[in-house]
């Protein structure tokens, strides 16, 4: 006979003592109320429309250590899709902080919350109006002519397709699990958009929901990221810390800004379906883009267990693109570990501060 399994309330048989531990969880997550997250003290540079640009200030201490003069400009152009402050999570997860200690001075878009009024954005607007007009205060702030340029998952296509676009404003390019070829053959998002009526979603609903847009993404693992996630509350109920962790990230995955409605659609239709990048037909305003132009120094950070941005989306990068001097970085994790593991804290802003470094 198959020896009994005992819960941690000492029932045999496990499910008693799971749901009481669950129930102890769920709330003691009750009882923990807000939590803060942003810790980086930052301002707010340059505005436009709902954009804010912001630029962190250095951490305590390291102003003197690394004074201003030699500090290296960098630019982050996060995705639309979910909010920014998961690159300053919390003090101990914050790619921005590890940045700031290596003496990076540390600028970033928030494209803020779009409403009825940015039905009709284009991506044309978001690249070669609000990402250039981001460059050029930079740029402006620095007296240089060219910045270096951090784009994050899809802020990281619109990256290189500004840099292909407008190669002479900028020096060097790291991008950050970002999608290049949108149909490989495991890419889950990619098979799941194919069978969406993209433009009769957008002409009914207008701006595109960022609740909706959740619910995918989590749909595509449901296991791992609804069950098994929730699973582990009971873990985890008389550790305050680890429950404020938790909570920072379920704020962050459910603060989701909508989509505006024409820039999606062609998001969409132009890359998830055309695949434009990779078949060199891209094409914004009355230009084309072509990644061949892409000749600064090129750093391409993937993650090897990425299941939203899979590696071969990414790496397909080092054929498209004309610099000779391309670096991959493959990250041993997720595409939500990238930015808040542990392993993540101590490599990436070392990663990447010193390739710009050696560059600069």
């Amino acid at each position: 006979m198959a020896a009994q399994l005992e819960g941690s309330n000492g029932v045999p048989g496990g499910e008693a003592g799971f749901g009481a531990d669950m129930a102890a969880g769920l709330e003691a997550l009750r009882g923990i109320g807000d939590v803060e997250i942003a810790p980086t003290l930052k301002d707010a540079v340059y505005r436009e429309d709902k954009l804010v640009l912001y630029r962190y200030r250095p951490l305590e201490g390291e102003a003197s250590r690394t004074p201003q003069s030699k500090r290296i400009p960098l630019l982050i152009c996060y995705a639309l899709v979910n909010r920014p402050y998961m690159l300053d999570l919390q003090e101990d997860r914050s790619l921005i902080r590890g940045l700031l200690r290596r003496g990076i001075d540390v600028y970033l878009i928030d494209w803020g919350m779009p409403d009825g009024a940015d039905r009709y954005l284009e991506l044309d607007d978001y690249i070669n109006r609000y990402l250039h007009h981001c460059v050029s205060h930079v740029a402006a702030a620095h007296g240089a002519e060219k910045v270096n340029l951090l784009g994050v998952c899809q802020g990281g296509t619109f990256s290189l397709c500004y840099a292909a676009a407008h190669p002479e404003r900028v020096q060097n390019l790291v991008t950050m699990v970002t999608p290049v070829d949108f149909r490989t053959p495991d890419n889950l998002l990619s098979k799941w958009v194919q069978g969406v009526d993209v433009d009769e979603l957008v002409r009914v609903s207008g701006n595109i929901s960022g609740e909706l847009l959740n619910y995918v993404f989590l749909s595509l693992m449901p296991f791992r990221l609804l069950g098994q996630k929730y699973a582990g509350i009971g873990d985890i109920a008389h550790d305050p810390v680890q429950l404020r962790n938790f909570l920072r990230m379920e704020k962050w995955i459910f603060d989701s800004p909508d989509q505006a409605g024409e820039a999606f659609r062609q998001f969409i239709t132009w890359f998830y379906r055309e695949n434009r990048l990779v078949t060199d037909t891209l094409t914004l305003g009355s230009g084309p883009v072509h990644l061949r132009n892409v000749t600064m120094p090129v750093l391409n950070v993937y993650a090897t267990q990425d299941h939203l941005v899979p590696p071969a989306a990414s790496t397909v990068l080092k054929d498209l693109v004309g610099t000779p001097d391309y670096t991959p970085y493959a990250f041993d994790g997720g595409h939500i570990g990238i930015y808040v593991s542990g392993r993540a804290q101590k490599d990436l802003p070392a990663v990447i501060s010193d390739w710009l470094r050696s560059r600069s």
